[in-house]
């Protein structure tokens, strides 16, 4: 686990925000050394499986040639939904590492190890740009 691969997931996710989507990032590893990286377009392009971890993993198989990332980790600004773990896992990466807890969400992997980052000040300020967007979309 390396916090610096979180920091740049976290820019993702501002890339995102920016672009007025949910502010999702994602950063796919291999032997140390990043091969994915992208964030959330959902609602940018219409079509619902455009998560920033299903993004991440498509570039992640193009780039490796081989749907198989054993051999990979995964970091995420929030912890993946039930489809994304699906793919996380039909995907094989190895660990997935997420900042953030969504509320009420308590399903987890059956084989992939998925574990919270205790940075609590990295947390904080990304739940708030989070909630921020949240706000300024029910105005």
């Amino acid at each position: 686990m390396n916090i610096d691969y979180m920091k740049i997931a976290i820019l993702e996710s501002q890339k995102a925000l920016k672009k007025n989507e949910v502010p999702i990032g994602a950063v796919i590893v291999k032997n140390n050394k990043i091969i994915a990286k992208k964030y959330n377009k959902k609602n940018i392009k219409n079509f619902s499986l455009l998560h920033a971890e299903i993004l991440c993993i498509y570039q992640a198989t193009k780039k490796l040639k081989t749907w198989n990332l054993n051999d990979c980790d995964l970091y995420v600004t929030l912890k993946p939904c039930e489809m994304c773990e699906k793919i996380i896992k039909e995907s094989r990466i190895k660990n997935v590492y997420y900042l953030a807890d969504k509320l009420n969400y308590k399903k987890e992997y059956n084989k992939t190890n998925i574990k919270k980052i205790d940075y609590s000040d990295l947390e904080t300020k990304y739940l708030k740009e989070l909630n921020n967007f949240f706000k300024n979309k029910r105005k």
